[in-house]
């Protein structure tokens, strides 16, 4: 099999206690009360949409609308805004992830920039439906931050696949 650009070396299976831990912290920091700001990323769809490209057979649109409701309850939103926005941000990451880990982390994160800014618009529209006011134009930061934090949060959630295996002698990979 002819191994995807980015990746340079062969990574252990992903422990889904892990990718479950990762999913409730980044649902733990969007939910601390830090006076929510309008540019603020959305860490829970970040790490989503990473695992949606990286597991998808693990974490998919189930897991998007759960978390996107357990958002709508904990801000008080109009119950369906965060898990529709999470629903399709899924779709479109597990329909994109086989083309987007073909390259490096630099253009991953210029290709997930439009699911971001599609999401926080979803967002936005059933916001404004529902008769809020225009949160500003800081909004457009959200999906700038959330993009520009890809590499990192690749690095990071890549790390404890990265181990090297046990030394044996009979497996020279």
């Amino acid at each position: 099999m002819i191994m995807p650009r980015g990746s340079d070396q062969l990574l252990l299976p992903a422990n889904p206690v892990f990718i479950a831990f990762t999913l409730f912290v980044a649902l733990v920091i969007d939910m601390v009360p830090l006076g929510r700001v309008a540019g603020a990323p959305d860490i829970v769809a970040l790490v989503l949409v990473f695992w949606n490209v990286h597991q998808p057979r693990r974490v998919g649109v189930g897991v998007a609308f759960l978390l996107g409701l357990l958002m709508d309850v904990h801000e008080g939103a109009l119950l369906g805004q965060h898990a529709l926005a999470y629903t399709v941000l899924s779709f479109l990451a597990v329909m994109v992830h086989r083309r987007l880990r073909w390259f490096d982390w630099p253009s991953q994160a210029l290709q997930v920039l439009p699911l971001f800014a599609f999401a926080h618009l979803i967002s936005l529209v059933v916001r404004l439906l529902s008769g809020a006011a225009f949160p500003g134009w800081t909004l457009l930061l959200a999906p700038l931050l959330e993009a520009l934090l890809w590499p990192l949060a690749g690095w990071l959630l890549l790390a404890p696949q990265r181990r090297p295996p046990d030394p044996d002698q009979n497996r020279p990979l």
